[in-house]
């Protein structure tokens, strides 16, 4: 893998980031075995055996941190660490069974002094936690509009998101509108990184995704948009 990331570092005319698994997410795929609607084995471990659960969990976070630490010292420039499946957890859970490792992992590659993503999804009501574990961009999936996000993080935490990637299979006048919703409700706040509210589906057609690129430039530039 890292010499993939020395590749691209050198090659590619932009900028590459890093990323890694969230302890709660790879801790999920290792007891569930595959994506899961309910995460019932993973809940069952967490609350039924704590200790074990944070043992686990302090495991994957130094897996993380050392993979973190070495795409950056192989030339990535920023780190995103994505917990795609926190979601599925209530704030309360979230606060006493994720948050102390993920901020770990933050804490761990802050000597590093790139910009650092944290991405979950379904975590509208855990944004304001997410913040906290230290990153320095919170990402924000589809389904919370922008504004909204921004009343649930601190001010100084910038925001990445949120356009809906199914849209990208619409006709591309509803893409630009959503596109241009994403950016009316950044309101011109300074710290938006814009971008799909999730992964880009492998169906979709790369010049829908060069429109939006094109238009966010022209357009949210104009509102002090970072892109």
């Amino acid at each position: 893998m890292l010499e993939t990331v020395r590749i691209l570092a050198r090659e590619l005319p932009v900028p590459l980031i890093g990323f890694a698994g969230a302890p709660f997410t790879v801790a999920s795929y290792l007891i569930e075995g595959r994506p899961s609607r309910t995460y019932t084995k993973t809940k069952a471990l967490m609350h039924g055996d704590p200790g074990l659960w944070h043992k686990l969990m302090e495991k994957l976070a130094d897996l993380a941190i050392v993979s973190l630490r070495s795409q950056i010292e192989n030339g990535a420039v920023a780190l995103q660490i994505f917990d795609s499946w926190a979601g599925t957890l209530s704030a309360p859970d979230y606060e006493k069974f994720v948050l102390p490792h993920s901020q770990r992992v933050f804490s761990e590659v802050a000597d590093l002094n790139v910009p650092r993503i944290h991405f979950g999804v379904g975590t509208g009501e855990l944004l304001g936690l997410m913040a906290k574990a230290g990153a320095d961009v919170v990402g924000v999936d589809w389904r919370v509009p922008l504004d909204v996000a921004r009343t649930r993080v601190p001010a100084g935490i910038s925001l990445q998101g949120n356009l809906d990637p199914a849209l990208t299979f619409a006709p591309w006048d509803v893409v630009a509108d959503a596109t241009r919703d994403v950016l009316r409700r950044n309101a011109g706040n300074p710290g938006h990184i814009f971008n799909l509210g999730h992964g880009v589906m492998p169906e979709t057609d790369p010049t829908v995704l060069e429109r939006v690129v094109e238009l966010v430039h022209n357009e949210g530039r104009c509102d002090g948009v970072a892109s």
